[in-house]
């Protein structure tokens, strides 16, 4: 269980966060000037430089919102300029991609924090730009909502496993679909049918809230508050829940931490963003006060899980089940060893959770929940541990700014250094990526800047 520090504020962190910054600079650039880009989009580190993994592209996002993340972190305008021309070069085919579920993870880190960045005055005001970053979020939107299966009550947008298959992941997705209907935008379909994008991403919710979590409330034997399955099957020839499923946890009855990482920091977001959202815009499918308090539950309950199953310094085992973590004896009980010889740890989920603990914090905080308090601290808790050592990658030589992170353990992709047993030491696009989102999140609060929030980047249509 998490050891909370019930004392940490974000102006502790300002230090470590300023070394954190000038370290995440020199490993962008490295990445640019070394990485070979004909590869195609960089994924993980092997021996500390960035490889590729031909599964999807779904990581050039980060790469690229990677710079200007920096930009807005630090006002340095070298970043700002290498993350608007990498987008402008590479980011077209990821909008109009209808094979993945990963819309929400590239184009809202790329368009999107490029149109936040203007509407919050940090680079001038282009009409033409502006429209450049909107046409692409609205378009990518409606590409994500179109890979759609039905079910007898709602729908969910499928992964690249096919129509059968929903994952816990999708849920920061939905936020694309969000933050194209903010725009004005909707879905066209066969006959031009109208079909509303905030409909869509609510009966996705609904659905990773219903099937992905879980609630204590005796659906299998494994049945815990919190505790997610990263895969979840349907039978498409009648829309039937069949089976929870995993395809890089352990199995799908135990809690891969990345995935629920991606849930906990997905139900916050869009409890955010629909708190803004009038309630008339719910109002044909469900309503807006049921969908909310569906969200919160869900949001609540993976925090919950992930404090109570992460070893005390906040940063957890790569899956809740995996098989060799009864070797570590009482793990929960100290700190993470991510050069144990059994099982690795996954700093990536811990860069992604510690946003969803401080994001729940704040928006319960605004609601004056007596919980706030120990969401915000559990977030500010993890970030503490993520920006010291053994975790934070301060060698010039490797380009990953968060050490320690997982790809896919059960496949093996992962590399195990010369003289350890499992895989640690490496990075991954994705958890430096949310390592600086998590970093500029707590940056926003020292400095009270606006609140970073994904939908920030449409904050004049609403």
């Amino acid at each position: 269980m998490i050891k909370i520090n019930e004392t940490l504020t974000p102006n502790d962190l300002q230090t470590a966060l300023q070394r954190f910054w000038e370290l995440s600079g020199e490993k962008i650039k490295d990445i640019a000037e070394n990485y070979d880009s004909n590869q195609g989009a960089p994924v993980f580190t092997v021996n500390g430089k960035y490889s590729t993994r031909g599964w999807t592209e779904w990581t050039h996002g980060f790469q690229f919102g990677s710079a200007v993340l920096q930009f807005d972190a630090t006002g340095d305008d070298f970043f700002l300029q290498m993350g608007r021309q990498q987008t402008l070069d590479f980011m077209a085919p990821h909008v109009s991609h209808n094979g993945v579920h990963d819309h929400g993870f590239n184009n809202l880190s790329t368009y999107g924090n490029l149109l936040r960045l203007m509407h919050e005055g940090k680079i001038p005001h282009n009409s033409w730009e502006q429209s450049f970053y909107e046409l692409a979020i609205k378009i990518s939107g409606a590409v994500q909502a179109s890979r759609w299966t039905s079910l007898p009550e709602g729908g969910f947008i499928h992964s690249f496993n096919g129509p059968h298959s929903l994952f816990v992941d999708t849920i920061r997705s939905c936020r694309i679909l969000v933050a194209s209907h903010l725009l004005g935008h909707q879905f066209h379909s066969e006959g031009d049918k109208k079909i509303s994008l905030l409909e869509r991403a609510v009966q996705h919710i609904t659905a990773t809230a219903k099937y992905s979590v879980y609630y204590g409330e005796g659906r299998d034997r494994y049945d815990l508050w919190g505790r997610t399955a990263h895969e979840s099957i349907f039978n498409i020839n009648d829309g039937q829940f069949r089976c929870p499923n995993s395809q890089q946890g352990y199995t799908g009855f135990s809690t891969w931490t990345r995935g629920l990482a991606w849930a906990m920091v997905g139900f916050p977001e869009e409890l955010e963003a629909f708190d803004s959202i009038p309630e008339a815009a719910f109002e044909n499918f469900g309503g807006k006060t049921a969908i909310m308090n569906t969200m919160l539950k869900a949001a609540k309950a993976t925090c919950d899980f992930y404090i109570e199953h992460t070893p005390t310094c906040g940063v957890p085992y790569w899956d809740t089940g995996a098989p060799n973590l009864h070797r570590l004896e009482d793990y929960l009980d100290r700190p993470a060893d991510p050069y144990n010889d059994w099982e690795p740890v996954d700093a990536s989920a811990a860069a992604i959770g510690a946003q969803g603990l401080l994001r729940l914090g704040n928006f319960l905080a605004a609601k004056g929940d007596a919980e706030a308090k120990k969401y915000r601290q559990a977030g500010l808790t993890v970030m503490k541990t993520l920006l010291d050592t053994p975790y934070l990658s301060e060698d010039k030589n490797h380009q990953g700014i968060l050490l320690h992170s997982i790809y896919h353990q059960p496949n093996g992709w992962d590399n195990v250094p010369q003289g350890q047993k499992i895989a640690c030491e490496e990075s991954s696009m994705w958890g430096d990526y949310h390592m600086r989102e998590s970093a500029l999140y707590i940056e926003k609060l020292i400095k009270a800047e606006p609140y970073y929030k994904f939908d920030n980047c449409i904050a004049t249509k609403h």
